[in-house]
């Protein structure tokens, strides 16, 4: 294996396990520049999904498996996890990888294509401009989605934004930030006309500022963050 700290330029072999154990990215695949994502963000991340035993997972862009192994060790037996990744030759190594958790189904497809049923947690692993309709339908209530908000780099194929979890309550979905983010961007998942209102709410910190995902039909309005027909960000809280 190879690893390298946040930000590195390149890698360095190493053969020993223990390396495992420290906040090290570790190659995938390293001629597109991919690894399996900083310990240490993913971690925040999983913490903020607060994945319960017996409960349904549902990991987009879930690689060659690494984290998806650890969502199925925290839902247990009892739970089950439904994991998407688009390229075939990762997707292979993760039914491999997660053998030993039967809990665990790897689907090899695009991951908004991927129909995960009713779930109790969502980890999107790849960079959108708004939460999918089809994924809020599909949580269950009290059911949480961490996702990347992000705007692109250029045409590297990675994005910049924020990490948000979005809640289904009672009454509506709260939202909130969990981090900042870099990561690579979920192709269809991003909608070109929300880019630039994403790339505003960014630059202001109009962003940070979101407390609920608003779903009825509504004018635009001064709390509308990024206002959608269907999905809105905004910074208004929950009645």
């Amino acid at each position: 294996m190879a690893v390298a700290g946040a930000g590195a330029s390149e890698y360095m072999p190493t053969s020993d396990p223990r390396d495992l154990y420290h906040n090290l990215v570790v190659v995938v695949d390293e001629a597109a520049s991919l690894n399996n994502g900083q310990p240490g963000a993913l971690a925040r991340w999983m913490d903020a999904l607060e994945v319960k035993p017996g409960e349904r997972v549902y990991h987009l862009g879930c690689g060659v498996g690494y984290y998806t192994a650890i969502l199925a060790e925290v839902c247990g037996p009892s739970g089950n996890v439904a994991a998407a990744e688009v390229r075939a030759d990762l997707a292979a190594r993760a039914r491999e990888n997660l053998a030993p958790w039967p809990q665990v189904a790897v689907h090899c497809d695009d991951g908004t294509a991927v129909d995960p049923g009713p779930c109790d947690a969502m980890l999107i692993n790849a960079g959108v401009t708004h939460p999918l309709p089809a994924w809020l339908d599909r949580l269950r209530p009290g059911g949480r989605i961490v996702l990347p908000l992000t705007i692109s780099m250029g045409t590297t194929g990675l994005g910049q934004g924020v990490m948000a979890r979005i809640t289904r309550e009672a009454n509506g979905y709260s939202a909130r930030m969990v981090s900042f983010v870099a990561i690579f961007s979920c192709t269809n998942a991003r909608d070109p006309a929300r880019e630039p209102l994403l790339k505003n709410a960014f630059v202001t910190g109009n962003l940070l500022k979101m407390k609920s995902v608003r779903r009825d039909a509504h004018e635009s309005a001064e709390t509308c963050i990024i206002h959608g027909a269907d999905v809105c960000l905004s910074a208004a809280s929950l009645p």
